[in-house]
Order: C-alpha cells, then structure tokens, then sequence
C-alpha cells in the first residue's frame, strides 16, 4: 500500500512539473523545474525496473539537457519583457498535456494481459544473440537497425547544431570546481566502463556509458581543462563518426562474409563471433556518443567558419 501511494505521488509530481514548466513566465523557472521533471521521471524508470533507461534519464534528460537550457539561457542576452498572456492562452499547454495523459491512459488500457510471443522468441534466441541480456541482444543483435539509427541521428544533430554554435570567448572557472571535477573524472571513467561491459549481462551499454562519460567531460570542458575537446581537432572528428562507420562497416562485412552453416540476414551477427562483435560495436558506439553529446552542450564554431565570419565582419567594419 505504501509503494502504490508513492507511486500515485509520483505520478502527480511528474505532471505538476510537466504543467508548471509549461506555463512558467520565467524561463530560467522553466529550465529548472524541468531539470526536476527530469530527475523524477528518472525515478520512476527506477520504478519500473528500468534502471538502465534510469540512468540514461538522468544523464541526459535532467544533466546533459538542462545544461544545454541554461547554456542557451546566459547566451540570448537581456530577457525581453514578459508577456501578459489571457487565461484562455495559459488554458493550452494544460489542454495538451491532458490530451497527451487520456491518449498514454487509452494506450494503455489496450495492452493485452499477457506479454505476447516477442519475449519468448527473444529468449528462445538468447543463446546464439552473443549476449545474456535480453535488451542488449536485442538492440545490437536482433533489431539492431533501431542502434545504427539512432547514432545516425545523433551525428546528424551534432551536425546542425555545428552551424549555429556561438563563438568560443574566453571564460575562467572557479578554483574548488576544477578540483572537484579533476577528483571525480576518474570515478565517471570507471563508472562508465564498467556500465559498458555490464551491459552484457545487466541493464547498461554503450548508450549509458556514453552518457556518463559525456557528463564528465562537459564539466571539465566548462572548467576550461580540456582545450584538445572541439571539433577543430581531428581525432575528435574521426572517434565521433567512427561509432556509425565501425557499426556499418561490421554490418558490411558479416553480410559479405557468411559463415558456413549460418543464414546471411542484415545486421545479424554469427553466433560464433556475436559476442566480439556486439563488443567491438558498443566500444566505438561509447566513445562517438561521448563526443557527440559532450559537442551537442559545449561546441563551438569549427575553424573554418570562424574564420569567414570574422572575414565577414572585417569587410562590412571597411565598408
């Protein structure tokens, strides 16, 4: 009894954070009741026993995001003036938000009582996926199209967001937080590689070690230690596409190569070598993902465009 109260106060607090983020007049309010939003859904991941999606949350959905927000936030400038809006325009987003709720609520009316054959299947085929977790086989074994996109999409956010990014100033840091960061930068390494090679077994991967890894080097790129992390350099360029091209090279060659005996299907790996290869993938899968989230908070302009609007500037000030 006391756990479904909890559960039901939770769920409360989650859309009355979701309703109050909505409808701030401050944005500075919006950006940190959504970090809060983002740290109970966190939670309630925990709750679900979803602890891997857990952690993704709250490196991403509550860190990584609500450092992206307040970044964005000390760079627009002097806040414009609020607007007074009517009751009738605040009376939307809570019109929205409770169509998104009575949408989830029919959604989830409709799931069978039963959990299907999918899972079965999926443990029928455990043994030959390379790994004994059944999520882990089947995000980079049995539907591994799912992983190949989203790094894509990933590379293609970086990408984007490249072409707007600010120009970089010079910044200082304060004292006690470059050591606290120096101090736990080592922890973040061992956390993250150990989430990693877990992910085998238990609730991890490459996903969530990316993101903890990414975490890290945002605070200590904020704290000015690490001058070498921009997409200027070339090795960073290379280690962000390498996850997406390791990822399809793999692919290319399982499909180019069969092994004798085994059925040749797209992105679907040789029980023999499933296991190095899902290994292989999710290393280089880490690393790029680090990059590419770390990039997405703290980038700055690349050389070369740097270069042409300083040009730019330089002949309008002659004209």
């Amino acid at each position: 009894m006391s756990l479904l109260l909890f559960d039901a106060l939770l769920c409360l607090l989650l859309l009355a954070l979701a309703l109050a983020s909505m409808l701030s007049r401050q944005l500075t309010h919006a950006v940190i009741l959504y970090v809060a939003f983002g740290l109970l859904m966190a939670l309630a991941w925990a709750r679900l026993a979803a602890p891997d999606l857990a952690l993704a949350e709250a490196a991403i959905g509550a860190g990584l995001t609500g450092a992206l927000c307040f970044t964005a936030l000390a760079r627009q400038g002097a806040p414009a003036a609020a607007l007074k809006l009517s009751w009738q325009q605040r009376l939307w987003p809570a019109l929205f938000v409770l169509l998104m709720l009575t949408g989830l609520l029919q959604a989830l009316l409709q799931v069978p009582a039963s959990a299907g054959p999918i899972p079965e299947m999926v443990m029928l085929n455990l043994a030959d996926s390379g790994v004994t977790h059944p999520v882990t086989a089947v995000l980079l074994n049995f539907r591994s199209w799912d992983t190949l996109l989203e790094l894509l999409v990933l590379l293609l956010a970086l990408l984007g967001t490249l072409q707007i990014a600010p120009v970089p100033t010079q910044q200082t840091s304060w004292r006690l937080s470059r050591s606290w960061s120096e101090l736990l930068a080592p922890l973040i390494i061992l956390l993250a590689g150990y989430v990693l090679w877990a992910g085998a077994s238990q609730p991890g991967g490459a996903f969530q070690a990316g993101a903890l890894l990414a975490a890290g080097a945002v605070v200590l790129k904020l704290n000015q230690q690490l001058s070498w992390l921009g997409w200027q350099n070339i090795w960073i360029r290379l280690v962000v596409v390498a996850g997406l091209a390791v990822f399809s090279l793999v692919a290319v060659l399982a499909w180019l190569l069969p092994v004798p005996g085994v059925n040749v299907v797209w992105l679907r790996w040789p029980p023999d070598y499933a296991k190095y290869i899902i290994l292989l993938i999710e290393v280089f899968a880490t690393l790029s993902i680090a990059l590419t989230l770390t990039l997405l908070v703290v980038s700055e302009q690349p050389a070369t465009q740097l270069s042409l609007a300083r040009e730019n500037e330089t002949g309008a000030g002659n004209d």
